[in-house]
């Protein structure tokens, strides 16, 4: 694992025409083609700034991910994520997918969890019940949504103001503000606005007592990151849990997203004396080497 950073440093010949192997894996689904893809790129110390964010306009996916070496001797792994818009500092589903990936690889942590190293600080990743899940990282912002956007928000997503039960700012990297409405139904009925979103947008309305899933989560981006709705967001649903879990959801629960685009996620959340664990199934689907 990370052969180019070693041979930048001197331990090697490397002249920049080594390919970089290449994962896409499936996130927050059992079933094959019904989660969320994350494209993964190996040993990516060599490429240049310009050259991953390229690469993700081409892939054209929510998110793809850059495994490098750790700058920080208590991670195992470095990992940078970008939209086909730009970089975040942190996103769920391409953590859970990157380290698949890495495992997969043959990466072996250093201690009993993963640690990686992304844009928020060090992230802690663990198998619980056969699944990869990740500590939910402290929110940077929290707390009430001025009037004023809770009103731009209702009217982006084509509802009364009266129809978001609440609303909450949910940041722990994208920028999220949370909005809960009635029930799941109410959720998968929004057809957003995008070019009228204030912020980058979760929804989250709960399903009947008895239900598989406790409830529906729609996440709805701003233009400029070149996403449109997201189909299964880890991220969003840790700040979410953050927000409800002790008011509007139990300790644990399994969240579904992507209903309304034909995928079928679920996301698994528990709140552990250790924080909340955000999890889901990951499988790889593509294989190969990219030469850029």
């Amino acid at each position: 694992m990370f052969r180019r950073a070693r041979e930048r440093a001197g331990h090697g010949d490397y002249r920049g025409s080594m390919p970089h192997s290449f994962r896409q894996v499936d996130v927050f689904s059992p079933d094959p083609l019904l989660g969320n893809p994350v494209a993964v790129v190996h040993d990516a110390d060599d490429l240049a700034d310009e050259q991953m964010a390229a690469f993700a306009r081409w892939t054209n996916l929510s998110e793809t991910t850059f495994l490098l070496a750790p700058t920080d001797p208590a991670a195992d792994y470095r990992l940078r994520i970008f939209t086909p818009g730009g970089e975040l500092p942190f996103a769920g589903h391409p953590t859970l997918g990157s380290a698949h990936a890495w495992l997969e690889a043959g990466g072996a942590p250093q201690r009993d969890a993963i640690v990686q190293e992304c844009g928020v600080g060090l992230v802690t990743l663990r198998r619980t019940g056969g699944l990869l899940a990740f500590a939910a990282p402290d929110l940077l912002r929290a707390g009430p949504v001025d009037e004023e956007v809770v009103a731009q928000i209702a009217r982006a997503l084509g509802v009364a103001r009266e129809a978001l039960v609440d609303a909450a700012w949910c940041d722990n990297g994208p920028g999220w503000i949370g909005v809960r409405v009635a029930d799941a139904d109410a959720v998968l009925a929004i057809e957003p606005d995008y070019a009228a979103l204030p912020a980058d947008v979760g929804v989250v309305g709960a399903y009947p007592a008895g239900s598989d899933c406790a409830v529906e989560v729609r996440a709805f981006c701003r233009p400029d990151m070149g996403l449109g709705e997201d189909p299964v967001t880890g991220s969003l649903n840790a700040a979410l849990a953050q927000w409800l879990i002790g008011s509007a959801l139990p300790d644990s629960y399994v969240a579904s997203q992507g209903t309304a685009l034909q995928r079928r996620g679920r996301v698994h959340v528990q709140k552990k004396a250790d924080g909340i664990w955000v999890g889901g199934a990951t499988t790889t689907t593509i294989r190969g080497e990219l030469g850029i």
